[in-house]
């Protein structure tokens, strides 16, 4: 793996947005979007990344958009270099693995999250409530329990914060009932599509968020999906219900943090060594698990 890449500076293209994790330009009628090391924990971007993992982020992406994109059309247009404008080619080095060519699209501001397992934030909820996001739920589930059917579980998409959980009726009047019930279908379609294919490669995808746009007046699939950063992936062989469960995602960086006298404000504290290289390893398996 190249070494660490916590920013990247594209001298000559103009720099759209930096996001917790991804630096995302400008190329007029299209954008590019390059996933550097950084990661985040309670929403907070540490000081030193996890080498290789935005190249892991992107060719997981890449690998689920090629293998969805029957279900929906989506905002790729290439991971490769080859098909990149000549201004960028002096950037291969950097570029190469770690970014995707994307159609420009007006995205829809909410996290599409399905659940096919109950873990997390829905865990939480479901104790406090016996629901999620409005949903009722059976009683006496337990941590990590496979639900009956998976479910769609919104939420509001915060620049700054957390994202809030809403219902599918809050969805529908922020968006429109017929978008929202597109969305909601097409959601739960990729998900079970996914998670049939990870199950015969040994891995649970207990849940995942994504995200979608508007693009030539038609619903399109964009930003990452099915990741370690935007799902929750366990493996089949280690499986207990009732218990939390050993993620491939960033569950590592969390639980260490939570070890700390850290009050979870910037700056954040930095990983040591072996909880870095932990954690590298991680996202590197689930890449070679799913393509093996």
């Amino acid at each position: 793996m190249s070494e660490v890449v916590l920013e990247t500076n594209l001298e000559g293209v103009e720099l759209l947005k930096r996001g917790k994790v991804r630096d995302v330009y400008d190329l007029d009628d299209k954008l590019l979007i390059v996933a550097t090391d950084r990661i985040s924990a309670f929403d907070v971007i540490l000081p030193n990344g996890i080498p290789g993992k935005g190249e892991v982020l992107t060719q997981i992406s890449l690998f689920w958009f090629e293998k969805t994109k029957n279900i929906i059309q989506n905002h790729i247009i290439s991971g490769s270099m080859d098909d990149y404008p000549p201004p960028l080619k002096k950037f291969s080095k950097l570029l190469d693995k770690r970014s995707m060519l994307v159609k420009k699209t007006d995205p829809i501001l909410i996290e599409c999250i399905v659940r096919g397992y109950i873990s997390g934030s829905g865990w939480v909820e479901y104790k406090q409530t016996g629901k999620i996001c409005g949903i009722e739920l059976p009683k006496n589930l337990k941590e990590s329990q496979k639900l009956d059917e998976p479910i769609f579980t919104p939420s509001t998409k915060a620049e700054t914060g957390h994202d809030q959980n809403i219902t599918f009726e809050q969805m529908s009047k922020m968006i429109g009932y017929d978008l929202a019930a597109q969305i909601k279908k097409i959601s739960l379609a990729i998900y079970n599509k996914a998670s049939q294919y990870a199950l015969g490669k040994g891995i649970i995808i207990a849940d995942t968020k994504m995200e979608f746009g508007i693009y030539d007046g038609k619903l399109t699939l964009i930003d990452e999906l099915i990741t370690p950063d935007s799902s929750r992936f366990w493996l089949v062989s280690d499986y207990k219900e009732g218990q939390p469960q050993d993620s491939f995602d960033k569950q590592i960086v969390r639980d260490y943090l939570l070890t700390l006298d850290w009050n979870k404000t910037y700056p954040g504290p930095v990983l040591p060594g072996h909880i870095v290289d932990k954690t590298a390893k991680r996202y590197k398996e689930i890449l070679e698990m799913l393509k093996r």
